[in-house]
């Protein structure tokens, strides 16, 4: 089964909650490896006093590369990782499902699933709750990365150690 047929039911769930702003056609060349590891990438600031993201992505996913940008700028040290099924990485982080988005996040024994905005991650290791990690699911328009000149209303998601979900922050959208 080729890429395109494998990702086709990912794409129909995540294409209306904006992956079509995030996704650029994958490279047709069949010989190319199937996982590529990027080498760390360099750091914006030379000191950093926050710890190392490891931010698996797709290799076309734009809007993910963008994040991890914004996360460089916000202090933290950004590996990214490559990889074209990112579900075996979710699955042994422990991201729900239903918390699901288009890259995942690791630091410092927690993921971060999604469009996170980094005052959240910061809080998250300020408090070390008792938990797997914190999410934005989908892709919601205005969070870091998936800025469109439009912001959506979305929340953080707490994921504990059981798998309950609550929620952790809440970004309000545009006044329309």
């Amino acid at each position: 089964m080729n890429l395109a047929h494998r990702l086709l039911p990912t794409l129909a769930l995540l294409l209306p909650l904006g992956l079509a702003a995030c996704v650029q056609e994958p490279a047709t060349d069949t010989a190319a490896a199937p996982e590529a590891v990027a080498a760390p990438a360099p750091s914006i600031q030379a000191a950093s006093a926050l710890p190392r993201l490891i931010v698996h992505k797709t290799p076309w996913c734009g809007c993910c590369t963008a994040w991890a940008e914004q996360a460089e700028a916000a202090g933290f040290a950004v590996e990214l990782r490559d990889a074209e099924d990112l579900n075996p990485i979710k699955h042994a982080l422990g991201v729900p499902a239903s918390q699901a988005s288009c890259h995942t996040a690791e630091v410092e024994g927690y993921f971060v699933e999604g469009h996170v905005p980094f005052e959240d991650i910061k809080r998250l290791l300020a408090e070390r709750p008792a938990a797997r990690g914190i999410a934005v699911p989908g892709m919601p328009l205005g969070s870091p990365g998936m800025e469109a000149g439009v912001r959506h209303s979305y929340n953080v998601n707490l994921v504990a150690e059981d798998g309950s979900i609550s929620e952790y922050a809440h970004h309000p959208g545009d006044a329309h």
